[in-house]
């Protein structure tokens, strides 16, 4: 599958923008800085750069303490917290004795650090790729195939002359889990308008990242450009997708489970779906359901596959923890589950497994980033346990932008995996998982992408895996188990 052109508008991620708005800051703010007087250099300028030190060194300790980042952060990124608070400092302490145009060069110089911080910090996770996607984003512009619900009748009986799927925003009711949700999609593709009546196709339910809005798949991770290029190809037959939301709010992080933080499992299972099928006349086996997830989203993945295998019976783990977390295990507890225990064994993927019966037609692919090497000298090719069964499954995936980079691309952020707590990366955590799901019956490989913890990533497996995802949901025309 063709993965989606990253470079089509002006790079955020590399290029001659993020280089050019740095050394335009930088010099600024040396301008603002300026020789001034002996006090000035002698006392308020050493106080100012202990105030960017400071605030750049408790940066760097309040992600680390919080297991925010899978990847270590740029230094560049702890060096423009820095120079942003150092900034601010500088106008503070040198407003009364500054000239009146570096008062005035100094109030920008403050917002523009934040840019620069911000621009590092997109370099890192890869959330925006061009100007035009942080656009469209931050102005809520239209998303890729995006009609009205009132449009979709008129599009009856069209699908064969259609050469993409249409996009429908949806408010699902939280009548069984009362979870408070925004608006969520759903792609149709265009075999869903062929005839008098919509066929039963299969579904994919696409979840995101710890931070996330139910748009991001669509805006970032290029899922409605890999589905229209599958739909193209194969007689406009695809899976409807619906892009849930499992947050509720972009940085409230559910981990997909029941808890303080939301009823999240049960608006995917018991909101969600139900929704589609009735709504969307989707299939309701779940053998023509699957899960995609990245980061938070793909633990959540293999956390409703194991869990549900009355509802998915296919998942894909894109860089995803062995289950949920949110910090230690006696921290997850407390913020996920209320302090229940029974609660955290009631969705930690390992002990379900452990505790359930032989599955019989659950299939999992679990995609991580490989840089260099996994975990224990195994090369990119996974370890012992790569197809679930003993086998060596699981190839390395090739780089999938669109364009040459000129640089390392971004890394990432926001996994969870703590140090000490038995969780030795997501890739050791695929492994476990994939190990522990075949002795359990569930077919699964391990994949692995020459990209961080980033849209990227995610974007380019998702692409990757589609056909498979594809045969494996039954789409019509899609070989079994492709």
């Amino acid at each position: 599958m063709p993965a989606p052109a990253w470079h089509a508008g002006v790079s955020l991620l590399d290029g001659w923008l993020p280089l050019t708005i740095q050394i335009a800051v930088g010099v600024l703010l040396v301008v603002v800085v300026g020789w001034r007087t002996r006090r000035w250099r002698t006392l308020w300028l050493p106080v100012a750069s202990g105030v960017g030190l400071l605030v750049a060194l408790l940066a760097m300790w309040y992600v680390n303490a919080n297991a925010l980042a899978t990847d270590p952060a740029p230094m560049s990124l702890w060096v423009w917290i820095g120079i942003t608070a150092a900034a601010l400092a500088v106008a503070v302490l040198g407003w009364r004795g500054a000239r009146w145009w570096r008062r005035v060069l100094s109030v920008p110089a403050i917002p523009l650090g934040l840019l620069c911080t911000g621009l590092v910090l997109n370099q890192w996770v890869g959330y925006f790729p061009t100007v035009q996607e942080a656009w469209a984003q931050i102005t809520a512009g239209p998303l890729p195939d995006q009609v009205d619900a009132a449009q979709l009748g008129a599009l009856q009986g069209k699908g064969s002359t259609m050469t993409t799927g249409r996009l429908v925003g949806v408010n699902i009711p939280d009548t069984a889990s009362h979870f408070v949700h925004r608006e969520e999609y759903v792609y149709l593709p265009p075999a869903w308008f062929t005839g008098a009546h919509h066929p039963r196709l299969p579904v994919l339910t696409m979840i995101g990242g710890e931070f996330n809005t139910p748009a991001d798949w669509i805006r970032t991770g290029g899922a409605i450009t890999t589905v229209d290029s599958y739909a193209k190809s194969h007689h406009g037959q695809a899976p409807i997708l619906v892009f849930a939301d499992s947050g509720g709010s972009f940085n409230n992080d559910t981990e997909c489970v029941n808890g303080p933080r939301g009823n999240a499992a049960d608006h995917l299972t018991e909101d969600l779906r139900p929704y589609v099928i009735s709504h969307f006349g989707a299939s309701s086996a779940a053998a023509d359901w699957g899960v995609v997830g990245f980061s938070m989203g793909g633990t959540c993945a293999v956390d409703l596959a194991v869990m549900h295998p009355e509802l998915f019976s296919s998942f894909e783990d894109i860089a995803g923890d062995e289950g949920p977390i949110v910090g230690t295990k006696q921290l997850t507890i407390k913020e996920l589950y209320g302090g229940s225990t029974a609660a955290w064994a009631k969705f930690d993927p390992l002990t379900v497994m452990a505790g359930h019966a032989r599955y019989t037609d659950t299939a999992g692919w679990f995609v991580n980033s490989s840089p260099g090497s996994e975990p224990g000298g195994r090369g990119k090719w996974g370890g012992p346990h790569a197809n679930g069964r003993g086998g060596t499954g699981g190839r390395q995936g090739g780089h999938r932008h669109g364009g040459s980079m000129t640089r390392p691309g971004p890394t990432g952020f926001g996994g969870r995996d703590i140090p000490g707590d038995g969780m030795g990366g997501q890739a050791a955590d695929a492994q476990k998982l994939c190990a522990a799901a075949g002795k359990k019956g569930i077919s699964c490989t391990l994949h692995y992408q020459p990209e961080g913890h980033t849209w990227q990533l995610a974007a380019a497996s998702f692409s990757e895996a589609f056909p498979w995802l594809a045969g494996h949901v039954h789409t019509p025309n899609a070989p079994a188990g492709a």
